[in-house]
């Protein structure tokens, strides 16, 4: 499986999901066991700050929990072992280029929280479907784009050396994978990765990051 195949839930679900009708209309029962514990899931791609004010929205076009800060965060896609992530709004325009095949316009630093970790993708194919030489795991990381991919040329693309590394470099996704505490491994048989989360969910819609319309239904609970 691919780092696409990471994204492909999260990318259909932003296409259905992240529609404004969708996302503004559509609100979870927040009570429930089954929505605070994909609300945890999804919360633990960042840091507690972070996730005090972000928007939690799940694979059913439901928002979870709302916020106000900016940060759109995803539980694991379904079917998945662990794989939640919180990303900023220059992060789902590059998702929506991603997804489309089209250039990514992206005019400032976007920055993507992993901090669960993946499950795995190519270091060097966005669309690969199956597992790669290059298959490479990785564990918490925060994943980095740039508005110019030349400022990427310095950094190393070997996930191998232990630091931040270039994922897809030469193409138009080209993005920094940072590992923070321990680095994932190369290697096979680790299960979709988070990027097909990203394929099926992910696609920037306008109006996702406006606060209007996504009051909280009675019974939401506080942050």
């Amino acid at each position: 499986m691919s780092r696409r195949n990471l994204y492909l839930p999260l990318v259909a679900f932003l296409t259905i999901a992240l529609s404004p009708a969708a996302v503004l209309a559509q609100e979870a029962e927040y009570a429930s066991p089954e929505a605070k514990a994909m609300i945890e899931d999804a919360l633990s791609a960042t840091t507690p700050a972070l996730a005090k004010s972000a928007t939690v929205v799940d694979w059913e076009q439901n928002v979870l929990k709302e916020g106000d800060n900016g940060w759109i965060c995803f539980p694991t896609p379904p079917n998945f072992d662990k794989a939640p992530m919180c990303l900023d709004e220059p992060w789902l325009d590059w998702a929506d280029g991603w997804m489309n095949k089209n250039p990514v316009n992206v005019d400032r630093v976007g920055i993507g929280y992993m901090l669960a970790g993946d499950s795995g993708a190519s270091n060097s194919d966005p669309y690969a479907e199956e597992t790669t030489d290059d298959w490479v795991v990785t564990g918490p990381h925060l994943m980095v784009i740039v508005p110019n991919n030349a400022g990427l040329d310095g950094v190393t693309t070997d996930p191998g050396d232990g630091g931040p590394w270039v994922m897809w470099a030469g193409t138009p996704y080209a993005h920094i994978m940072a590992p923070i505490g321990k680095h994932g491994h190369m290697g096979e048989g680790m299960g979709k990765g988070m990027h097909e989360g990203m394929g099926k969910g992910m696609q920037k819609k306008e109006g996702m990051h406006e606060k209007k319309g996504m009051e909280k239904k009675e019974g939401t609970p506080e942050n």
